[in-house]
């Protein structure tokens, strides 16, 4: 009695996730015309790495040869603004903005340029110089790796539509 009660609990469970439209994150449903793309890549060395763990990850082939899909990862850049200082005047907590331009090529036709933005704070003491740039490194890594995120997501919604 209580196995069936259990077994209809995780049946409810299961039937209401599904019909809610819960998917994990990462997990995308490619159309079929991003099967197989061409990467171009005018960025960072990291970024371009992650782009590529990203499409590995989602099931994207990717490809030296002309594809009728290109995307190409025209610039990006990393800024630092001072959001605080202490009362001796040295900067206590930065934040960092990382933006990425790309473009969507379809057989050598433009259909969509975006940019995409990240931002994160981090606090600074120069007590701690060695701790705080590798925390900086790891922070930007970080933000490569969400930015390569959110440009597939907006790719396959782009080809989705």
């Amino acid at each position: 009695m209580r196995a069936t009660l259990n077994l209809v609990l995780i049946l409810v469970l299961i039937a209401t996730l599904t019909g809610c439209g819960f998917q994990l994150r990462g997990n995308y449903q490619l159309p079929e015309t991003l099967q197989s793309v061409s990467l171009k890549s005018q960025v960072s060395k990291e970024l371009n790495e992650h782009m590529q763990q990203r499409f590995a990850h989602s099931g994207i082939k990717l490809s030296d040869e002309a594809q009728p899909i290109t995307v190409h990862l025209t610039s990006d850049k990393l800024e630092r603004r001072t959001l605080s200082l202490f009362e001796s005047g040295q900067v206590a907590e930065y934040e960092l903005l990382y933006q990425v331009n790309y473009q969507l090529i379809q057989n050598q036709r433009l259909l969509l340029e975006r940019t995409v933005e990240v931002a994160r704070d981090y606090q600074d003491d120069p007590n701690f110089a060695l701790a705080k740039t590798r925390e900086r490194e790891m922070l930007v890594d970080e933000m490569r790796a969400e930015a390569s995120r959110l440009i597939l997501q907006q790719i396959i919604s782009e080809m989705s539509e």
